[in-house]
């Protein structure tokens, strides 16, 4: 094998080609400018990396990047706020905060924020603007519950972080409406509504589930209730005068708070409190009474003149009870119309309600001028029907202006011998009447049988008086020129405001005060023959005669501002009395017949009636004593 030597060519060859290179290197080496301008770049580099470095550090976190730590946050200060019911206020993003539902009767939103109504439609009416009629709407309304918790924090359900979870299902024909306050899916505290088709009556319940350990039973838990009620009719002053709270206490009886400025109540054992609107109310009622609740109520009208949203403002307060540690209570609300038949058909009292007087007077609404005006209204035209009501009720009383007027007409007749016997004993009054009432008892004539038959009437007029402000079936009803007859008809519109007047002139007080005046003047002059003028008395002649103009104007001016349909009975009542007046005087009583009747009656002995003798015996008594005195004077 030939052996490889190194050849000096080639050691030649490379010394060349490192020299070659070196040289290269050498040219290629940077000027100092170029290494000046390399030193530049370097340190622009190393800033811009570290400036690239920083705005890495600080990137911009949006809203959304934010959303777990916020949640985080809002969960703890929510925790530490409200302890065991946080999870109720964590909740609060996830639930609608109004849930709709409809009957065929009520429009009704519930509201997530408190677990209570935000609206309460009726359907089926409107306002004297042809607007819906709202119960509840725009934060009128108030329903909250404040109780102690085991953790020492006070709770009301209506706080603003904390909310209810609704779910709506159906039973039956029926809707169930549930707003639970959670503390878990097994904790919570539910409101429960349940409505049904064709009826305003809710049912409605409160109650919680395993609050036991966290309900603070030491101290007192309160249900607190408030509502501003709307203006819904056309005279301010005349729906807020039967604008009131009304309650039920101790098993049936009734009251109501007045209508003062601002007044307030108690009571025990309260079954109902309705916050009544003249025409529609809102009734809150206990399976179980409440043993305590408070009551207030206050004039929110502060000038009839203006336009007024609401007319008062009223609140109870209503203590709850625990069972077991558990709030368990059974009611039901009622949104609906003041009618008497509606009300009055749930068999709960609410009846009462309507204001159609007490005793006597009420009971003459209920058992005759309720039933009676609604079997007229149900065939008749409701201006008719109260026409025709009138007629009878005229008709039925018109017995007592037979006896009133048949009194006067002996009074007269006696009035002469009357007049003759008080100059006799003018010096003697006790004598003078002692002959007096002799002279009456023989011939039937009494003054008392004058004043009894027109006591009987007073309950009539009276209920009369309660009937057409509260008859819900005469809202919005028209007839002639009258719009509505459970409010004023207006036939001109003033451009100023008379007090106690208004500012609209009303046609049927006007007719009603003409009629009025006429039937006065009929009747006047016959009490002022027979009414003997008394020494020292006042002149009962003139005090008559200023009645005849007074009382009209006062009717004029009062029921100026009440509902017409009341306005049209008292017209038509006035003419129809004197129609019968001037029936009885010129066709029925006969003066000469009278007078000789009365004659023969003081020929029988009279026998008189216990009142009468006792009087007598009462009289000859003083008598007795009086010439006693004067004998010992002597």
């Amino acid at each position: 094998m030939e052996e490889k030597k190194l050849d000096i060519n080639s050691v030649i060859g490379f010394i060349l080609i490192f020299g070659i290179l070196m040289y290269m290197l050498w040219q290629n080496q940077p000027t100092p400018e170029e290494l000046e301008a390399q030193e530049k770049a370097k340190q622009e580099q190393v800033e811009a990396e570290k400036k690239a470095k920083e705005q890495d550090q600080t990137k911009v976190i949006t809203p959304e990047d934010l959303a777990p730590v916020s949640d985080s946050l809002q969960k703890i200060r929510l925790k530490n706020k409200y302890g065991t019911f946080s999870y109720a206020a964590e909740i609060a993003s996830t639930v609608t905060k109004e849930t709709l539902v409809e009957t065929d009767l009520l429009a009704l939103k519930f509201n997530s924020e408190n677990g209570y109504l935000s609206e309460v439609k009726l359907k089926e009416f409107v306002d004297f603007n042809d607007e819906p009629i709202y119960l509840i709407k725009d934060n009128n309304a108030s329903f909250n519950i404040n109780f102690g918790t085991n953790d020492n924090r006070i709770l009301n359900t209506e706080s603003a972080d904390l909310h209810f979870e609704p779910t709506v299902t159906r039973n039956g024909d029926n809707t169930i409406v549930s707003m639970k306050l959670k503390v878990s899916e097994s904790k919570f505290l539910e409101y429960r509504y349940e409505l049904k088709e064709g009826d305003y009556m809710i049912g409605f319940t409160i109650r919680s589930q395993g609050l036991s350990d966290v309900i603070n039973n030491s101290q007192a838990i309160n249900l607190d209730w408030n509502l501003k009620t709307y203006r819904h009719a056309k005279s301010i002053s005349y729906e807020n005068r039967y604008t009131e709270v009304i309650f039920e206490y101790e098993d049936g009886k009734d009251d109501y708070l007045g209508q003062q400025a601002k007044t307030e109540d108690t009571a025990e054992d309260v079954s109902y409190v309705a916050f009544k609107q003249h025409f529609f109310t809102s009734i809150l009622l206990a399976d179980a009474p409440f043993k305590t609740a408070a009551f207030e109520s206050e004039n929110l009208v502060q000038d009839e003149e203006v336009d007024t949203v609401y007319t008062k403002a009223f609140a109870t307060k209503l203590p709850l009870e625990l069972a077991g540690g558990e709030i368990s209570k059974t009611m039901d609300w009622y949104y609906g119309p003041s009618d008497f038949k509606i009300l009055n058909a749930y068999d709960r009292n609410l009846d009462e309600v309507v204001p159609l007087g007490w005793g006597i007077f009420g009971w003459i609404n209920k058992y005759l001028f309720i039933p009676l005006f609604g079997f007229l209204g149900g065939f008749l035209p409701y201006g008719i029907a109260i026409i025709v009501m009138t007629i009878l009720i005229k008709l039925l009383m018109s017995f007592v202006q037979y006896k009133q007027f048949l009194s006067q007409a002996k009074m007269k007749i006696l009035k002469p011998e009357l007049d003759a016997i008080r100059a006799k004993h003018k010096d003697n009054k006790m004598k003078a009447q002692q002959e007096t009432m002799a002279l009456q008892t023989k011939a039937g004539a009494s003054p008392m049988a004058g004043c009894l038959p027109a006591l009987v009437q007073l309950p009539v007029f009276y209920a009369l008086f309660q009937f057409f402000p509260s008859a819900f079936d005469l809202r919005q009803k028209s007839f002639l020129w009258v719009k509505d007859l459970s409010s004023y008809d207006t036939i001109a519109e003033l451009p100023f405001n008379i007090w106690f007047y208004g500012d609209h002139v009303s046609l049927f007080p006007i007719l009603a005060s003409i009629a009025i005046f006429f039937y006065m003047r009929l009747t006047t002059g016959q009490q002022v023959a027979t009414q003997p003028q008394q020494e020292g008395m006042p002149d009962m002649g003139k005090m008559m005669k200023y009645m005849m103009y007074f009382s009209p104007i006062m009717m004029l001016f009062f029921f100026n501002n009440y509902a017409s349909g009341l306005s049209l009975y008292y017209f038509i009542s006035n003419l129809i009395s004197i129609g019968i007046i001037l029936v009885i005087k010129n066709y029925i009583l006969d003066e000469d017949k009278i007078h000789a009747q009365m004659q023969e009656n003081k020929k029988k002995p009279k026998k008189q009636n216990k009142f009468q003798a006792k009087m007598q015996e009462m009289m000859e008594q003083a008598e007795k004593q009086k010439q006693a005195q004067q004998k010992k004077k002597r």
